[in-house]
């Protein structure tokens, strides 16, 4: 037989039958970052199955994401908020993935809906962690210890291929921009000298930095090193974004709010430099392999840094920091706490090595 090793490999502890898996299907994270910090994991399974076709199930903003990725070859839009809302959404969903006849489900969110999801679809191998209350709807479910809960966020996803008996080396993340998307960037920022600030972070007001900061920074670090200005983010960020860029008196664009996140992607790929709070572009940013400056506060460096060398976090580690909450309940010492002359510091550190 001819057969790669690893589809002659039988798990004992799931019983996963490797050569048989013709077709699978990957339920992606609802979050941008973590599903960045997927793509290793997803790498490993287009290895492990080289022949199969991947399927990836995800919200409209992941799937743009994903559309394309070579580890997958297709996305299907799981729109919970709109087509597919409620338990008629989801058995409506559930049945269109049933008439693609899935032979394995690969769970890397840890709702218990996505096993649901693919317990409903039928799908005769149902992998991820016994989570969520959803243990007796996987037949190849993984345990989450403390070791688990401390793994960053790229590792804990390949450990659960690695359980189920997947050779998989962590890799860093790696998203990849088109050639149209490319030259879309290249149109919008000319020349190779362009810093991008991302000021937002959609998981809650607590990861954000002081807007009046991030301004200074951009000023100070635009007549300093002789760069343009590029502002990014969400649409729920234009505000923020407007108020820096009218604190910024160098050149600069304003890109918040108004781009798609392929268009984002771009942008990043296409600066020298990212300054931004713990949010989805820096795990983006990360992955384009944009050199970055991270701001911690309530969240933890150890499971959701960015997976990179080509990065320098700042941050200020008090008692009550990480406390993974959205929004602080007394004075936001973790944030307020970072000057601006760490950041430049760190922002010149990565500019120099970069060059």
């Amino acid at each position: 037989m001819n057969n790669p090793p690893l589809l002659l490999f039988e798990c004992a502890m799931s019983g996963l039958d490797f050569q048989n898996i013709r077709k699978l299907l990957i339920r992606s994270t609802n979050w941008l970052g973590d599903a960045v910090l997927t793509t290793p994991a997803m790498g490993q399974l287009r290895k492990a199955f080289p022949r199969a076709e991947i399927v990836v199930a995800a919200n409209p903003v992941v799937a743009e994401l994903l559309s394309p990725h070579p580890d997958c070859d297709r996305v299907m839009i799981w729109d919970k908020g709109r087509q597919h809302k409620g338990i008629s959404g989801l058995v409506q969903f559930s049945q269109g993935l049933r008439k693609e006849k899935f032979d394995l489900a690969v769970l890397f969110q840890n709702a218990f809906e996505a096993a649901l999801m693919a317990w409903l679809a039928g799908i005769p191998r149902r992998m991820g962690y016994r989570i969520d209350g959803r243990g007796l709807l996987l037949n190849h479910g993984v345990p989450v210890g403390a070791a688990e809960r401390r793994l960053h966020h790229s590792e804990y996803y390949v450990n659960l291929l690695r359980r189920a008996g997947i050779d998989a080396p962590v890799a860093p993340p790696r998203l990849y921009c088109t050639a149209a998307e490319t030259k879309w960037a290249e149109d919008q920022l000319p020349g190779d000298r362009w810093v991008a600030i991302n000021p937002g972070a959609a998981y809650g007001s607590a990861k954000r930095w002081l807007p009046e900061r991030f301004a200074e920074v951009a000023e100070s670090i635009s007549r300093e090193l002789g760069v343009g200005i590029v502002l990014i983010g969400g649409r729920q960020d234009t505000a923020v974004g407007a108020q820096i860029s009218s604190q910024i008196h160098t050149p600069h664009q304003n890109f918040v709010g108004q781009t798609t996140i392929r268009q984002l992607m771009a942008l990043l790929a296409r600066c020298r430099l990212l300054i931004t709070n713990d949010s989805g572009p820096m795990h983006m940013a990360a992955a384009l392999e944009t050199p970055l400056v991270a701001l911690f506060g309530p969240t933890d460096p150890l499971t959701t840094s960015p997976a990179t060398d080509r990065c320098k976090i700042v941050r200020h580690p008090f008692a009550c920091a990480p406390c993974l909450k959205r929004h602080c309940p007394t004075d936001h010492r973790c944030m307020t706490a970072i000057s601006v002359d760490e950041v430049l510091a760190a922002a010149r550190g990565l500019w120099m090595e970069s060059r």
